[in-house]
């Protein structure tokens, strides 16, 4: 899937159709499929119905419910024993999905003053109530933010979003002098277990060794050494310093 190509999210290009005829509950559902293959990056472009379904902690058959109706529309493709993969319109939708969703969470962040642990399942809810208008003047009180809190690049308004080129902390060799991109993670819980080792995006660490057989990693940020076990590391994504 290209990430720095999306199409245009103009209302007036002529080949778009209009958002507001999809539900809030379709938008969230090609917003998530989006980020499932973004952050699984299948060779094929295909992700399995069943990680849509866990993701989403739904049944089955509402997700399958669900893919026939975003067939329908023509938003997605289903390959049966295989998965689901985007089209050009479900990827263009996705987008201004994800748009929306992340520069609610800056906004709630920075001028609301809410906790950047906790604003993902509001700002999901309350993109698909946004208007254009709305969500503009959002990102310019949040201060024009490049990525969501959680270091999510946000795709601009004419759909263009940035390829990122990053990969997991799990898979980093001792030496590597790394910048942490994002983070895979919404669980609250683990949020903060995450920001009080210190490993925020942003954060430049090197890898000071690693275990083998998946075993923990050891991590310098500046003069302090932090333990983490390849689960968790698995949840941060980084690149290059």
């Amino acid at each position: 899937m290209a990430k720095d190509k999306g199409a245009s999210l103009n209302p007036n290009n002529a080949n778009a159709e209009n958002a507001d005829e999809l539900s809030a509950k379709m938008m969230t559902y090609l917003a998530r499929i989006y980020r499932l293959l973004d952050l699984h990056q299948p060779a094929e472009g295909i992700i399995g119905t069943s990680v849509l379904a866990d993701t989403l902690e739904v049944t089955a058959p509402a997700v399958n419910r669900m893919i026939n109706r975003l067939k329908e529309q023509g938003l997605l493709e289903h390959e049966p024993y295989r998965g689901i993969r985007l089209t050009e319109r479900g990827e263009r939708e996705a987008l201004r999905q994800l748009r929306a969703q992340r520069i609610a969470e800056s906004f709630l962040v920075k001028v609301m003053g809410l906790h950047w642990t906790l604003v993902h399942d509001e700002a999901e809810r309350l993109a698909s109530a946004l208007s254009d208008p709305l969500i503009d003047r959002m990102n310019a009180m949040a201060g024009y933010p490049r990525t969501c809190p959680h270091g999510e690049p946000i795709p601009d308004a004419e759909g263009q979003i940035e390829a990122m080129n990053d990969h997991l902390l799990s898979q980093a060799q001792a030496g590597d002098h790394l910048r942490i991109t994002r983070l895979r993670t919404r669980e609250a819980d683990r949020l903060n277990y995450i920001e009080a080792l210190g490993l925020m995006p942003g954060t430049e660490l090197i890898v000071h060794h690693v275990s083998p057989f998946n075993g923990p990693l050891q991590l310098r940020l500046h003069n302090e050494y932090r333990i983490i076990g390849s689960n968790l590391a698995e949840l941060i994504r980084v690149r290059p310093a």
